[in-house]
């Protein structure tokens, strides 16, 4: 399937510029907004333009004429109760002024813990956290302002992603992995965790906003088997040529780094996802539209290559 028509991303990072490399595939003509206007890494053609995606007016002049419009900005994780669900709204009203489609990048926080039984699109939203909470009545919002005719509405969700320039992930594993340093990981290293790999994220979320098939209803991102974060980051270091090390964040560790880094403090509730097996299952998303994760040896190639070639200034 093929789309020339315009389409809008809001937000240049790893799952935006993701998105927009798969729709460029596709032919789209592809305008990304951030707050500074200018992205690196992106291909001829690609328009980058300065906005506020907490402006509704802002929204609907950058998105006037579009297909689809992608939401893939985010507030800091420690501002995300207070500022992203205004950043949402302000993304519906505009975007339900120009017409287009919204693709909704989100993640698995609203469905809580599972407790090891593999989630599909169809478990029950259970939240128990805060962060949670405030994705689940993201998710809601948004399906209700589908089904009120409002605005026609997709949306695509990840487990936890990596990739390249995904400094998450990068900081975390793949760039002391590359400085024969230790990686990081958290709760229980030997529990098998879903890894979403942010390229197919992207394809994903490109799928959604191409076919109208996939309006009013959640996907998630098709993902290799689960594995374990031992046997993952070993697969990272035999890749940057260095020998395993690794370095493991409980809870109490967590607490006391937490009381001088808020991103830290952040983390803590949400160390349930790796505390037990934590697995999504992305049938739906395969058999509908034919997509297929990128094999793990290949996406953790790409991965450490893109750090390779783009050191820490």
């Amino acid at each position: 399937m093929s789309s020339s028509g315009l389409h809008v991303i809001f937000g240049t990072g790893p799952l935006g510029k993701s998105t927009m490399l798969e729709l460029v595939k596709h032919g789209a003509q592809v305008r990304m907004v951030n707050r500074s206007g200018t992205a690196k890494n992106l291909p001829k053609g690609v328009e980058v333009v300065k906005g506020d995606a907490y402006d509704s007016a802002q929204v609907a002049s950058l998105t006037k004429g579009a297909e689809s419009v992608y939401q893939c900005a985010q507030p800091h994780y420690y501002d995300w109760a207070e500022k992203f669900p205004p950043l949402q709204d302000a993304i519906i009203t505009g975007v339900s002024q120009s017409g287009a489609k919204l693709i909704v990048g989100d993640n698995l926080y609203m469905y809580g813990d599972p407790n090891g039984k593999p989630l599909t699109e169809n478990s029950p939203i259970n939240p128990h956290t805060r962060k949670g909470k405030v994705r689940a009545a993201m998710a809601q919002t948004v399906l209700d302002a589908h089904k009120s005719g409002k605005i026609r509405v997709a949306i695509g969700r990840g487990s936890n992603f990596f990739g390249p320039e995904d400094e998450v992930s990068g900081g975390q594993t793949y760039r002391p992995a590359l400085a024969g340093k230790a990686a990081n990981a958290l709760g229980n290293p030997d529990m098998p965790h879903t890894f979403t790999y942010v390229r197919d994220f992207g394809t994903l979320l490109a799928t959604l906003g191409i076919n109208d098939a996939s309006l009013g209803q959640v996907w998630f991102a098709p993902s290799p088997a689960p594995i374990t974060q031992r046997d993952l980051i070993t697969m990272i270091y035999k890749e940057a040529g260095q020998p395993f090390k690794m370095r493991v964040g409980t809870r109490p560790i967590l607490r006391v780094m937490g009381l001088f880094d808020k991103n830290v403090r952040e983390v803590i509730e949400m160390l349930y996802e790796f505390e037990k097996p934590f697995i999504m299952d992305s049938t739906k998303a395969e058999k509908a539209f034919g997509l297929m994760a990128t094999p793990l040896d290949v996406a953790i190639y790409e991965t450490v290559a893109y750090f390779r070639a783009n050191p820490v200034a």
